[in-house]
């Protein structure tokens, strides 16, 4: 397994966000968080790339602890790569500097390596006549398609993708969401939390429906988001389809 959280809990204050929360994620795999704000899908990711600390439970990265104190959090964060909801790109650097800076002066990679496989991406994405251009000169799609770039410069076993789509116009949905089809269609090891109930059908092998900080409810998209067995689940994707998400 190459994601395993085992009854991981967070509290902030007398809030639990994260209730004895346990989760697995094979290799290869796309998992799909769901659930209403504030049911914990974005502080579970923070805690698996060791941005939050969890309160107990463990964490396992292709078998090792990474929640041991004594465990490095950088090198951990060498495996993994998350993008967040705002596209957080330097203003002042140029889309190609903005993906080779840290590979360069934080894991002191080679920079002509560096470049190669930052205009590669680039590339693959469409974006590679844009590696000298500044973010304001870029659309939001295209910004978070830097973005993703970015956290996949480094070639990481997994990829955390929070709600990456949330601060996009409608419009510019679609380009992000064909880049993380393409990257399950690459074998890339995808969580994401995500709202769009449409692509978690089509892209994820598993969906898991998280409600007070617990996973309620797991399994095939057909069957969680077409089928659900449990009541809240069942409440939850009513809204959703109401509002038109579904």
């Amino acid at each position: 397994m190459l994601l395993s959280c085992e009854n991981v809990r967070k509290t902030f204050g007398a809030g639990v966000v994260l209730d004895d929360l346990s989760l697995e994620v094979a290799e290869h795999r796309v998992v799909a968080l769901i659930g209403a704000s504030g049911s914990g899908k974005s502080t579970l990711l923070r805690c698996i790339n060791l941005l939050t600390e969890i309160d107990d439970g463990v964490i396992r990265l292709d078998g090792e602890d990474i929640t041991d104190p004594r465990v490095d959090p950088d090198l951990v964060r060498r495996r993994i790569g998350m993008v967040f909801q705002s596209y957080n790109l330097f203003p002042h650097m140029t889309v190609l500097r903005n993906i080779t800076l840290a590979p360069g002066r934080v894991h002191r990679r080679d920079a002509a390596e560096v470049r190669e496989q930052a205009m590669d991406w680039l590339g693959r994405v469409g974006l590679a006549d844009k590696a000298d251009s500044y973010p304001d000169r870029l659309s939001g799609g295209q910004q978070q398609r830097v973005a993703i770039v970015r956290a996949l410069v480094n070639s990481p076993r997994l990829l955390l993708l929070d709600e990456v789509t949330s601060a996009l116009d409608p419009e510019l949905v679609g380009e992000v969401l064909t880049m993380i089809r393409g990257l399950k269609d690459d074998g890339m090891t995808m969580v994401l939390a995500t709202h769009e109930m449409g692509f978690a059908r089509q892209v994820a092998d598993q969906v898991v429906f998280l409600d007070g900080g617990r996973v309620l409810e797991a399994g095939p998209p057909d069957r969680v988001l077409g089928d659900p067995s449990e009541p809240r689940t069942r409440q939850f994707l009513a809204r959703i389809i109401e509002a038109g998400r579904l």
